[in-house]
């Protein structure tokens, strides 16, 4: 059955295989026969998709970057820019939560031994994903609501404080989640906007939607 699956539905069961391997066991539990197994293929097939393991684990990370940008790409833009901020730290959590494994792969908390590649590889990869939090951040630069500073180093900053959050919440550090982001994500981000130039009293009120459906 699993070999009669279309061509994209088998890539996307091995580098599911492949990232769960990853996550779980590091480098040492990832080989072809462990990976086709649990895909439930032939080696064949993992060769004839990927060519060799290198090209699977790189296909693995830039599979995390690609459905973390399509996440981004679902978040509407409003003439509010910092209640779209906070869609973007929305569509951020939502994907980690959606793919853990990838996630930790991607961002380099699971080791990748031999396999992983140059820090300038991993870096350009990852940047297009990145560029969305550093567009919402230029949008609420220029209605000034924060202050003129480099939309970059803003996102930046932000980006570092939700990826500590979502790496403890991960970890099961947060239990249960919603409460995580009732009580610990939600003040921090809206506390950081407000060190970043907004109005209190205008990110109360554009913070007001934020993360609805993860604490629900």
């Amino acid at each position: 059955m699993a070999e009669r699956m279309h061509g994209s539905e088998m890539r996307g069961r091995l580098l599911e295989s492949a990232a769960h391997l990853l996550a779980e066991h590091g480098p040492s539990g990832l080989s072809t026969r462990k990976v086709a197994a649990a895909a439930g293929t032939s080696t064949m097939t993992l060769y004839s998709q990927f060519g060799s393991m290198p090209d699977l684990v790189r296909a693995v990370v830039d599979e995390g970057f690609k459905r973390l940008a399509d996440e981004f790409a679902t978040v509407p833009q409003t003439d509010d820019p910092i209640a779209d901020l906070g869609g973007v730290f929305a569509a951020y959590i939502a994907y980690a939560r959606s793919n853990p494994d990838l996630y930790v792969i991607q961002f380099g908390s699971a080791s990748l031994g031999g396999y992983r590649g140059s820090g300038d590889d991993v870096k350009l990869t990852g940047r297009y994903s990145f560029e969305y939090i550093a567009r919402a951040a230029e949008r609420a630069v220029e209605a000034g609501r924060l202050r003129n500073e480099h939309p970059m180093w803003l996102a930046s900053q932000l980006w570092t404080a939700l990826h500590g959050y979502v790496q403890l919440e991960l970890s099961g550090y947060y239990a249960p989640p919603e409460s995580g982001v009732r009580y610990v994500l939600k003040p921090m981000m809206a506390a950081l906007v407000i060190g970043l130039g907004d109005d209190p009293e205008a990110t109360a009120q554009s913070s007001k939607s934020w993360f609805s459906s993860a604490t629900s």
